[in-house]
């Protein structure tokens, strides 16, 4: 059970296999493992104690970030994420990043980004689309035409509460939207960052 995985420069957490969106891109649909790691899929949550034990394994001097993106949405158990962020942080003033959905207010029914102060440093939200249709049909979320609107709105709230926000996007959508998704991102003062499929 691969919970702690290298990829360059970075110490991934796979934290949890659980989601609440299908997107049509998602790496998971396509391959068990990412970046040479073993299979990512869990066979059960992941405990406290097992991912402390797992990071005695590795060397924090050997990295210079910790991010929170393996195969499920992290912020499914965002108090883990957040114990699991101080802990780390306990042991190595390193920085800390979370790729997420940004659909945590949807997922726990109350503002979110708040907890996140002080135990995260850089939030990387999966924009996906310029608009509310394109991400629904793109993304596939459980909450259906809403998400788009609080996923928006959770950006915004990052803002205020983490050093560094960004969105990205996949280049699954066309020219056109991934322009518009830019100007979108432009006007909230967020960077936009385009990812390769299954890159």
């Amino acid at each position: 059970m691969t919970l702690l995985y290298p990829i360059r420069n970075s110490l991934y957490v796979n934290i949890t296999n659980l989601c609440c969106c299908k997107c049509v891109f998602c790496i998971r649909n396509i391959t068990d493992s990412v970046g040479g790691s073993d299979s990512l899929w869990l066979d059960h949550e992941p405990t406290m104690e097992e991912l402390k034990q797992e990071l005695e394994k590795f060397d924090l001097d050997d990295y210079e970030e910790v991010v929170f993106c393996g195969y499920g949405e992290p912020l499914m158990r965002i108090n883990e994420v957040v114990e699991f962020a101080k802990y780390i942080k306990s042991k190595k003033n390193i920085k800390t990043r979370i790729n997420t959905n940004g659909l945590a207010d949807l997922i726990h029914k109350k503002k979110t980004a708040v907890l996140l102060k002080d135990a995260i440093d850089s939030v990387s939200i999966s924009l996906n689309a310029p608009n509310e249709e394109v991400y629904l049909k793109v993304t596939q979320p459980a909450f259906g035409i809403k998400s788009f609107d609080a996923m928006l709105q959770f950006a915004k709230d990052c803002k205020v509460c983490v050093k560094e926000v960004c969105f990205s996007v996949v280049d699954e959508i066309s020219d056109k939207e991934i322009q518009e998704s830019q100007e979108l991102a432009d006007s909230l003062g967020i960077p936009l960052r385009v990812r390769v499929k299954n890159g």
